[in-house]
């Protein structure tokens, strides 16, 4: 099966530096690609890390501040050049559909592109389906409408094998057992246990506020802003960002697995800083959360499924 995996194309927030390209996120999931905020300068980072523009089927945007949204016309016309009839799907806030179809107007590539709003509200939003799994949106809370992502996974089933040779089923028959849920007296339950599907989340441009926990609940690996430091939290509030520590204690309240800090003010040229308070944060939770401070063209796979519960057996 093809890789779950996060490209890391940039890390920047507003404006570059020599060592950080604008924004991008490139999240291959099961033999597709989705690509999150591309800033300018993206399509250049994708050579760099070797991402094929063919594949890339959605780019979605979180709002239409141009360091998450600039970078569209060039990768539109690196797909036409790579893979050319392949159609795309540009997703962002009802409020940046405008802005949005301009900058593939502009592009003028030879590519099939669709622009689809997407309601702000704060309660999820189903934006398409990626692969079998269900792609989210929610409002957060910037100096303009946006919105944060959640792609998930649904749950499957684990089947025990002991169990199941205990209750004589075999071969086909644990197939008509997982779609019928009961088969010669034995219950699907008393052979298999859920198995949680895998999350992803991604939460750019925002204040703290509870939407950022609930976009990534539980999420298997999720990147979240981090504009500023917990030292300059008051610009962070007035310019609508959050500080290292503010992704921290929302990533280790929500029960986050691998948190990725990404977007930084380019008045922190070592980010150290930034990882040591997201962590600290953590600490005080008591969570497991890792910590992983994104630099340009990290790749930072999906944890593997949580391991489901053992079949409980009666005495």
């Amino acid at each position: 099966m093809s890789p779950r995996e996060l490209v890391v194309l940039g890390t920047a927030g507003q404006a570059p530096t020599r060592t950080r390209n604008h924004n991008g996120y490139l999240l291959r999931w099961d033999g597709t690609s989705v690509l999150f905020d591309p800033g300018e300068g993206i399509q250049r980072q994708m050579l760099h890390a070797e991402v094929s523009a063919p594949r890339i089927e959605r780019i979605c945007v979180t709002h239409r501040h141009n360091d998450h949204c600039l970078g569209i016309p060039g990768v539109l016309n690196r797909m036409a050049q790579d893979g050319p009839g392949r159609p795309v799907t540009l997703h962002g806030p009802v409020d940046a559909f405008e802005h949005l179809r301009a900058l593939a107007v502009v592009a003028a590539a030879h590519v099939a592109v669709t622009v689809e709003g997407v309601p702000t509200l704060d309660e999820p939003v189903d934006v398409a389906e990626v692969a079998g799994c269900r792609l989210t949106a929610q409002a957060l809370d910037h100096r303009v409408p946006t919105i944060g992502y959640r792609l998930a996974e649904p749950a499957g089933r684990s089947f025990d094998a002991d169990a199941l040779a205990a209750a004589g089923i075999s071969g086909r028959d644990v197939g008509e057992l997982a779609r019928r849920g009961e088969l010669r007296g034995v219950r699907l339950g008393d052979v298999s246990v859920q198995r949680p599907g895998q999350v992803f989340a991604f939460v750019m441009d925002t204040r703290l506020c509870p939407a950022v926990e609930e976009v990534v609940r539980d999420a298997d690996l999720a990147v979240l802003e981090c504009t500023y430091a917990d030292r300059d939290a008051d610009l962070a509030l007035s310019r609508g960002h959050l500080t290292a520590r503010q992704a921290g204690l929302a990533a280790a309240r929500a029960g986050v697995r691998t948190l990725v800090l990404a977007h930084f003010s380019q008045r922190y040229p070592d980010l150290e800083e930034l990882g040591l308070e997201a962590r600290a944060a953590i600490a005080e939770v008591g969570a497991g959360t890792t910590v992983h401070v994104a630099r340009d063209l990290d790749v930072v796979a999906v944890p593997p499924r949580r391991h489901p519960a053992p079949v409980s057996r009666a005495s």
